[in-house]
């Protein structure tokens, strides 16, 4: 039996380099990572394979923390990334983020995130979360 992946896709309102960019910013990332009424208080960001990332996230008043490691970033084609979170029963588990950025129609990208290797617990609160994310993402390159 494989494990579940997290799929999400969404057409975005902006070129590939401009959504690539969004992923590897700090500011731009504490706009719209995280699921509302999840926030992201803080953002590092070490835009190099072997970096971290990291999001300090405040969940309704809890700290989380998920961190990574960049595995591949091929600008503006793919990020892929380790993703480990501090509410899993073992907060140490790791799990990859794959993100692909194709060119669509006149200006557009298409953005398929795909999470793998996520614990059991993880993947309902994930599909959701990704997908309430891909949204907002959406949204703010709409506004700009």
């Amino acid at each position: 039996m494989t494990d579940p992946v997290v799929r999400v896709r969404r057409v975005l309102p902006a070129v590939p380099e401009v959504v690539f960019d969004e992923w590897l910013d700090p500011e731009a990332l504490a706009e719209w990572m995280c699921p509302r009424p999840s926030r992201c208080v803080a953002v590092t960001v070490e835009a190099h394979v072997g970096g971290r990332v990291r999001f300090d996230v405040d969940d309704s008043g809890r700290l989380v923390l998920i961190t990574g490691q960049f595995l591949d970033i091929d600008r503006p084609h793919r990020l892929r990334f380790t993703w480990s979170h501090s509410g899993w029963a073992d907060p140490t588990a790791t799990s990859i983020v794959d993100v692909a950025f194709e060119p669509h129609g006149a200006d557009e990208t298409l953005m398929s995130i795909e999470h793998s290797l996520l614990p059991a617990e993880g993947f309902a609160d994930h599909d959701h979360g990704w997908a309430v994310t891909a949204d907002q993402l959406v949204t703010v390159l709409s506004r700009r």
